[in-house]
């Protein structure tokens, strides 16, 4: 939003809007009783594993077989303290799954299954979560009995799968891989709103005030839902075409199409139940608020009937959607398309869909009684797939072809529940498919090249009249891609030769390509990949730089390889390192800055290492001199703080807008430096100052090179899953 007419300004898609979890809500705001455990981690996140834990070398000694049978044991053993509808745990394992997965948005590749974070504040206890803490504890014993070599990341998605192969529904495979943190990732952006869905939060589409899309990399329509209000936009019953509307910009940002959401709603929504048989107002608080003796367990409901089974109140929408809950059907499609309904409410006041004048075979047995026959519903979402005429020639074309729908399930599950893990070489165990997906960003295998080779193309780099700045710039573009969120990106498959990359306006498509053919034409048998980054080492070596590691081996992916509408959510619309942006956004650039460096896995001095050498080496974005604290271009020195640390210098901003600086002397007669707020940052935070200042002070330029050359190379290999699993932790 623009600071002086209050319009929203540019693409809504990126990262205007919001970024960092410090500009929204935090757990202390929601729980302000809630422990501050963080205080004992103030240098991050800790892992009670050991940071030499490695996950994959422990998943393999597994045995998968004994863990699936155990799974499909526990579908069906019901515990009386929450008792498993049906006689079949199924469904809510498939909830489970579905919600721990479900937050992934394509925006900035935070969310999803990853790293196990549903077991924390605030996904533990959002309102759409509602229950899922009983879940989560049906599953203690088996976690229990595997230990380490299970990741309750790992176990949440496998439980979904076995789920859907125990009620018969198809399964295309199964990835492990998800290391546990141990902590809620601070880091996301969950949203600015201070009260949760159905609480008067206006949704987050709201074309009547001007906003015609989501704010920022958000996802959801309303704060506290994994995807949409089922009831209805604002919970309105009648809003079809709002309906229609929220979902496919909520699961468009969760990087699923038309065909996919259809595919998902219905095959999920083919088993089990939703909740609201009883009195919302008698459930507790949720986990994060709950008692002490509650044990983290939530909306305990203070009912004579303690709300389990029968009476369990969790949307408050209450009833099957098909008459076959306890197993995989094409009963979804024909009921939704097949009878009219109406529009009524549920015990717990939730506004549902019934069938009009539904044949008793056509009802769903009681979950408590399977001989007693109730109506099977429908919600305003899924009133969707019939009356929006997009999702009706969809789902249409399922009900006809029941195969075609098992293969859309199948493979829409699979991308739901593996989207974030990033390329297919991180994914462990036996039931990975061989088949490559073009959202998995595949990349064919490089080849390691020769030290001759290594040699003879950096001669010919270094011989090739390409600049330190054209060499570092273009190495940079194409490794700073690299996203620690979901583990996209990167200099591996070498797509900034490809759409959209090549045409990025922060990556100067007219001066990259001519930077790109020479790589091109200079490389022999090595890949472009390795080129490039190659490239990026003779810079350095160029500008002063000593013992640049390169480790090659990467290859080059194809533009068919490539899923462009999925990169064009990567495109960045400030990029502080490159002293980059073009036009004014609501998030200070600073804290672009920030959520940049955390994106690519940075601590704070290396990316305050790596600003100051990007520079002087003169990798700003065009021909900017912003920042360019240097007299000696192209040179790695530390004259970047030297100088903005110098205190003759007198900063005074020369635009209203507060983003650019000019630097003179005391006397005021002189102008000596311009620069940005990206570079005034390092001399105004106190944090920031200090770790500039072990680089300004006397000694400091040869750390400054080495720290340097350190974090430059992290950048570089961050994709290379290939040839070091310490990356698969960052």
């Amino acid at each position: 939003m623009d600071a002086k007419t209050g319009e929203m300004s540019g693409c809504p898609m990126h990262g205007d809007g919001g970024v960092r979890a410090l500009l929204g809500r935090t757990n202390k705001d929601w729980w302000p009783e809630m422990l501050a455990t963080e205080i004992l981690n103030p240098n991050g996140p800790t892992n009670p594993l050991g940071d030499d834990f490695d996950y994959a070398e422990a998943f393999s000694k597994i045995d998968y077989k004994a863990l699936k049978d155990d799974l499909t044991a526990l579908m069906t053993d019901s515990q009386p303290w929450w008792p498993a509808d049906y006689g079949h745990y199924g469904p809510f394992f498939i909830r489970m799954a579905w919600h721990a997965a479900g937050t992934y948005r394509t925006a900035d590749g935070r969310g999803g299954a990853n790293s196990g974070q549903q077991r924390f504040a605030p996904l533990d206890s959002w309102p759409d979560n509602g229950n899922l803490d009983k879940a989560r504890r049906l599953l203690w014993p088996i976690k229990q009995k595997y230990g380490d070599s299970l990741s309750w990341a790992d176990l949440f998605i496998l439980t979904g799968n076995v789920a859907i192969e125990s009620m018969g529904g198809p399964i295309f495979g199964f990835g492990g891989g998800r290391a546990d943190v141990f902590e809620p990732e601070r880091d996301i952006y969950w949203g600015s709103e201070d009260k949760w869905v159905n609480e008067g939060v206006q949704t987050r589409i709201a074309p009547e005030h001007g906003f015609e899309q989501i704010e920022g990399p958000l996802a959801a329509i309303q704060m506290g839902l994994i995807y949409v209000n089922p009831e209805g936009p604002q919970g309105n019953p009648h809003d079809h075409e709002g309906m229609a509307r929220d979902m496919k910009e909520t699961f468009r940002r969760m990087a699923m199409n038309d065909e996919e959401t259809v595919a998902l709603t219905a095959g999920g929504h083919t088993f089990g139940k939703a909740h609201g048989n009883g009195d919302a107002s008698a459930l507790g608080a949720a986990p994060a608020g709950g008692d002490l003796a509650a044990q983290g367990f939530g909306w305990v409901s203070s009912a004579d009937h303690g709300g389990i089974g029968e009476h369990a109140v969790t949307s408050g929408i209450e009833g099957a959607w098909t008459n076959t809950p306890d197993k995989w059907s094409e009963n979804y499609f024909r009921l939704l398309l097949d009878y009219e309904y109406e529009l009524v409410q549920s015990p717990a006041g939730a506004n549902q869909w019934q069938p009009i004048d539904q044949k008793e075979e056509d009802m769903a047995p009681a979950a408590w009684d399977p001989s007693i026959k109730v109506p099977t519903m429908m919600t305003t979402a899924d009133m969707a797939l019939k009356l929006d005429p997009d999702y009706r020639k969809i789902s249409e074309k399922f009900r006809e072809d029941h195969e075609a729908f098992k293969d859309a399930f199948a493979r829409a599950w699979f991308k739901l529940t593996h989207r974030d893990m990033g390329p297919k070489i991180r994914y462990l165990g036996p039931e990975v498919p061989a088949e490559d997906l073009i959202w998995q960003d595949p990349v064919p295998a490089g080849t390691t090249p020769s030290d001759s080779l290594v040699a003879e193309v950096k001669g010919k780099i270094a011989d090739s009249g390409l600049t330190v700045s054209q060499l570092v710039k273009t190495a940079w573009a194409s490794a700073s891609t690299y996203r620690k969120s979901d583990h996209r990106g990167g200099a591996n498959g070498a797509r900034i030769a490809l759409a959209p990359q090549k045409d990025w306006d922060v990556n100067e498509p007219a001066a990259l390509k001519k930077v790109l053919d020479t790589l091109d034409g200079l490389r022999g048998d090595m890949s472009l990949a390795d080129t490039i980054v190659l490239g990026g080492v003779v810079g350095l070596e160029m500008a002063g730089a000593t013992d640049v590691p390169f480790t090659g081996g990467r290859g080059d992916a194809t533009q068919d390889q490539t899923d462009v509408e999925s990169f064009d959510w990567m495109e960045p619309e400030a990029d502080a390192f490159r002293n980059y942006k073009p036009r004014a956004l609501s998030v200070k650039t600073e804290e672009m800055m920030l959520d940049r460096a955390s994106l690519l896995g940075l601590s704070v001095p290396e990316m305050t290492v790596l600003i100051g050498g990007l520079r002087v080496l003169g990798a700003n974005h065009g021909e900017r001199g912003h920042g360019h604290l240097t007299e000696r271009s192209g040179q790695l020195t530390n004259d970047f703080f030297v100088h903005l640390y110098d205190m003759t210098n007198v900063w005074k901003s020369t635009d209203d807008s507060d983003e650019e600086y000019v630097a003179t002397d005391r006397a005021g007669s002189n102008e000596k430096w311009h620069a940005t707020r990206a570079d005034l940052i390092f001399g105004s935070n106190a944090e920031l100052r200090a770790v500039g200042e072990i680089y300004a002070q006397k000694g400091g330029e040869e750390k400054f090179k080495r720290d340097f050359v350190r974090a430059w190379t992290k950048v570089m290999d961050a994709d290379r899953f290939d040839i070091s699993y310490q990356a698969y932790h960052a």
